[in-house]
């Protein structure tokens, strides 16, 4: 039985961000990880490029039972703490859409700040290592039984951090142990679901032939919330970054409300079009043609504006600014950014990540029941809730 202040289960982003954190305040830490390879998601994040966080974070952008529940560990560890962690480690980056920062250095120059960041701490890497078994010890604290190499291996801590990720992607290697431990020691956990993920349309609804066809600026709303990024036609349904954030909040038998044309109102643009000009024409100012010669056959022949009655030009207008779908489904885990829910965020002290009932241990990063936007939030969620439980540990 080997001894150490702390076990970090998960060398992710919040697992790496907490064992610098407590490593670099003194305390002997091991970070454990099943797979030989180091932080897969963030290496795959923003397309190889890591969106690591966001000018704009607010508690406003994330989704839980108790929406109050982030505003602790985003204050204490901000998205300017972690800009200054890139420039201390020599690392650019590029402001994107919507506030959105992308590393010049791709995921590889992310990944290498927070291995130097947990070496500076001491930890122990145990990397390759399977987790047996999870045991509350009867002297306090936690024994944490591991394989690695077909060895066994035995810990015990005070401190237990749970940074095991969700259910997305996976063919990374995620799994459920996280759900498991918190369960085992007694925590309630919110339903998980795919979340930051395309949707999918019935058969009768599906369009295949728009497969790849952008809407560079839509709408997308679901109930009060709405997002206006892209959307994106697929073989199975929409993708693009508003479906992607409106997934969040879409619950299966719910409708879609989407706006094609929200800089325009087309009731405006009738009276000023040239009426010998074919209606496709007028319209791939704003559309893509191969959409709408898709869309236009819902109401016959394409023809030009004249031959449209007001009632018929009516019903376009509406059908493109109030396009109304009931998606079927998501494409799942293997295509989600993020699980949604998790451990209950009741059972946990906001200002620490502790569980309340369970002295020493901590979840921390996309296990509990935090969801954040798309667009660097769930990185920035990493960090804080990585940084606060490190300080706490």
């Amino acid at each position: 039985m080997q001894r150490c202040d702390v076990v970090v289960l998960g060398a992710g982003a919040a697992g790496m961000m907490c064992a610098a954190t407590a490593g670099q305040r003194g305390r002997s830490v091991v970070l454990i990880d099943h797979s030989l390879k180091l932080a897969e998601k963030i290496r795959i994040s923003g397309g190889g490029r890591c969106n690591f966080t966001n000018l704009n974070i607010s508690p406003e952008c994330y989704l839980s039972n108790n929406p109050h529940f982030v505003k602790s560990a985003l204050k204490q560890f901000t998205q300017h703490d972690f800009i200054a962690l890139m420039y201390k480690h020599g690392l650019s980056f590029q402001e994107k859409t919507l506030g959105q920062l992308f590393c010049d250095q791709h995921s590889q120059g992310v990944i290498d700040l927070l291995k130097v960041e947990v070496d500076a701490g001491g930890a122990q890497w145990r990397q390759g290592s399977r987790i047996v078994a999870v045991a509350a010890h009867p002297d306090g604290g936690f024994v944490v039984h591991t394989e690695r190499d077909d060895q066994p291996e035995s810990w015990q801590c005070e401190s237990l951090v749970v940074a095991t990720g969700g259910l997305s992607i996976p063919q990374i290697g995620a799994t459920p142990i996280g759900y498991e431990i918190a369960k085992q020691f007694g925590l309630r956990i919110v339903p998980q679901a795919a979340a930051l993920v395309p949707l999918t349309f019935q058969a009768e609804d599906l369009w295949t032939e728009l497969a790849g066809v952008a809407i560079e600026d839509a709408i997308v709303a679901c109930g009060r919330q709405q997002f206006r990024e892209a959307i994106l036609f697929t073989h199975k349904g929409v993708s693009g970054p508003a479906i992607l954030q409106i997934s969040s909040y879409w619950q299966p038998g719910e409708s879609l409300v989407i706006d094609l044309l929200p800089s325009v109102q087309l009731a405006d643009i009738w009276p000023m079009a040239n009426r010998e000009a074919l209606l496709s024409k007028i319209l791939a100012e704003w559309l893509p043609k191969r959409f709408l010669q898709v869309w236009l056959q819902r109401y016959g022949e394409i023809k030009p504006l004249k031959q449209y009655s007001p009632k018929v030009l009516q019903q376009i207008a509406d059908d493109l600014h109030r396009w109304e779908v009931k998606p079927s489904g998501t494409q799942g885990y293997k295509k989600a950014e993020v699980t949604r829910g998790g451990v209950d965020t009741d059972e946990l002290q906001s200002k620490t990540m502790m569980a309340r009932q369970v002295p020493g241990l901590f979840f921390i990063g996309e296990v509990v029941d935090v969801t954040g936007w798309l667009g660097g939030y769930n990185f920035q969620w990493a960090w804080s809730s990585g940084y606060v439980a490190g300080l706490h540990v």
